[in-house]
């Protein structure tokens, strides 16, 4: 598992299909597949969507890149296809989401707690 989840980390901007994954480790697409969500608790596309969300939650935290770059950044073909898995993941939009990470930012320490 932490050789595939490593390969996933350094390759979240590519498109990673089941049989590359089960490449890594040697094993068929079927019997990696298996053997990963019994070992993860989640399905190979899911923790791959999971971890690409991660980054672009660490990355939105930032204004020096727009959402079009940090959604290709992170592995998604297009903006639209971005934003729709994140507000599937965590129920709000990149934009959403960025703008209260930088209202969080602006507030002074202890405000709002």
């Amino acid at each position: 598992v932490r050789r595939v989840t490593e390969f996933i980390q350094k390759n979240l901007d590519k498109d990673l299909p089941l049989a590359e994954l089960a490449a890594v480790v040697y094993m068929s697409p079927y019997h990696f597949a298996r053997l990963f969500k019994y070992s993860t608790g989640l399905p190979p596309h899911r923790f791959v969507v999971r971890e690409r969300i991660a980054r672009a939650r660490a990355v939105l935290t930032t204004r020096e890149l727009s959402i079009a770059q940090i959604s290709r950044m992170v592995g998604f073909r297009t903006p639209s296809h971005f934003t729709t898995v994140f507000r599937r993941v965590l129920g709000i939009t990149p934009g959403a989401f960025r703008a209260a990470a930088v209202t969080r930012e602006d507030r002074p320490s202890g405000e709002g707690e």
